[in-house]
């Protein structure tokens, strides 16, 4: 099992460059960073886990700007988005910007995605709260294409484009991963219909088993080859005999979260975990 780690890079905390070579010399896998474009005072959607939205939410970086930083850095560490609002991001541009990382990075992207939970964000967006799940399927189906073909074109209710060249294609072939977040059934349906790996958080009552299970049935009733999915489990609990039992039941991945703090206390906050980065190696 490749043991990773996700962290709200901000104009206030360590920066990314310098995490990204901590994180490679220590054995991890990975880094994923979240997004949000903006953060409006309006806040009218409530923060989904109750309380004050913590600062870093209006403070994080440009995903795709941060991880082209933490790339240029490393030579193995992957970067990924966990996750990307897609239905935020204007699906042509996205494509550009994914397929410039993949292929500078060396093959070392991982798409990560959601539909998004700020209503008043999505709305400056232009994107109706309702629609979000349309939006975020016809986003990656169009920059799937525009992967894929020559001249990709796409034709839905949201994204409308007539054959084209976008270069360069991604590094990886046919396109970088694409794992989906959320928990439901509703999540596993999207997942097998156009993503290649689910993206779960951990939540009460999660059992790795199980949540394998869920994935193979689900793949199985499209028929889909449930050998072409793959978990990764977000905000895993940074302990040996989790991560061990996740090893045992057939977990590929796993996101260790990284709190905020200062710069010398996030480097102590990995030398605490890298041995669990090391015995999953």
């Amino acid at each position: 099992m490749r043991v990773g780690v996700f962290y709200f890079p901000t104009d206030y905390g360590i920066d990314i460059a310098e995490l990204a070579r901590a994180l490679e010399e220590r054995g991890f896998d990975s880094l994923f960073v979240p997004e949000h474009t903006h953060i409006p005072l309006s806040r009218k959607t409530p923060f989904p886990t109750g309380g004050e939205l913590p600062k870093r939410y209006s403070h994080t970086h440009d995903p795709f700007v941060g991880l082209a930083f933490a790339a240029a850095v490393t030579k193995k560490l992957k970067v990924g988005t966990g996750i990307l609002l897609v239905p935020q991001h204007e699906p042509i541009a996205t494509a550009k910007a994914i397929a410039s990382l993949d292929q500078l990075s060396g093959g070392r992207f991982v798409f990560g995605i959601g539909a998004g939970w700020n209503q008043d964000e999505m709305e400056n967006h232009g994107v109706r709260y309702t629609n979000r799940y349309k939006q975020m399927r016809e986003h990656v189906l169009a920059m799937k294409a525009l992967w894929t073909e020559e001249a990709g074109s796409f034709h839905g209710e949201f994204v409308n484009f007539d054959p084209a060249w976008s270069w360069p294609k991604p590094a990886q072939r046919p396109h970088p991963p694409i794992l989906l977040g959320g928990e439901t059934d509703y999540t596993l349906k999207r997942v097998v219909e156009y993503c290649d790996g689910w993206f779960p958080r951990p939540r009460g009552g999660f059992e790795a088993a199980t949540a394998l299970d869920r994935l193979k049935r689900m793949a199985e009733s499209v028929k889909r080859d449930p050998a072409t999915l793959t978990i990764t489990v977000f905000g895993a609990p940074a302990e040996a005999a989790t991560l061990a039992a996740y090893e045992k039941a057939g977990i590929p991945n796993a996101l260790l979260a990284i709190p905020d703090g200062s710069r010398d206390e996030i480097l102590r906050h990995l030398d605490t975990i890298a041995p669990l980065a090391k015995a999953h190696a």
